[in-house]
């Protein structure tokens, strides 16, 4: 059965990437994943004054690159084999601590991000509700939320419907607002055939 367009984790139920095909896919994904990176990078204006928290970060491209513009970063993954890749490719002195863990339970303290962002993941994430309110309690106030997704057409199957459409998009800004996140919005950015979605929330500041 198809699902609705408006649900966002439509591959909520994919096995995920373990052992030999959980490496294949993390090299496949060190070649692939520069874009999302550079574009989250970009987006947040990353620098030293940051502390990111990548969910899903996969071998950790956004993660070094966060790294490199001078934040701290904890790159959490459900997957072994991908934090294996993430650790066996990262320089010892590049500030990045890579641990297991998924969006609904992550292993970092309260209020302790600046910058929460998840680069194609959602559309995977079990419990998306839980993963929101997971989010809320892990930024700080004034922190901000930054997904990405690639975008996909209405209908789409297989391989070309892991992404969003602009319904699914607009979905999640709202269920961020439902999560207690400020300024959430969706924005489009066309790259030729890896167009994204990327929707920005914002944890208020304390008054």
């Amino acid at each position: 059965m198809t699902e609705p367009a408006t649900v966002v984790n439509h591959h909520a139920g994919h096995p995920g990437f373990a052992g030999l095909t959980g490496v294949l896919f993390a090299v496949v994904f060190l070649l692939t994943g520069r874009g999302n990176a550079r574009l989250a990078a970009d987006l947040i204006a990353v620098s030293a004054d940051d502390r990111v928290v990548d969910v899903g970060c996969g071998p950790g491209t956004a993660a070094r690159l966060a790294a490199r513009r001078g934040a701290r970063v904890t790159g959490v993954d459900p997957s072994a084999a991908m934090v294996r890749v993430a650790r066996a490719v990262t320089r010892r002195r590049t500030p990045v601590t890579f641990v297991r863990g998924g969006a609904e339970a992550l292993p970092v303290p309260d209020a302790s991000a600046t910058v929460v962002w998840a680069l194609a993941t959602v559309h995977h994430w079990p419990d998306v509700g839980a993963a929101l309110s997971e989010i809320h309690r892990v930024l700080s106030p004034g922190g901000q939320l930054l997904v990405v997704e690639r975008q996909v057409q209405p209908g789409a199957t297989g391989l070309a419907s892991h992404g969003w459409t602009a319904g699914q998009a607009e979905t999640f800004a709202a269920l961020c607002k439902s999560a207690g996140l400020t300024d959430a919005r969706v924005t489009g950015h066309p790259r030729g055939r890896r167009a994204a979605w990327a929707v920005r929330g914002v944890r208020p500041s304390v008054s």
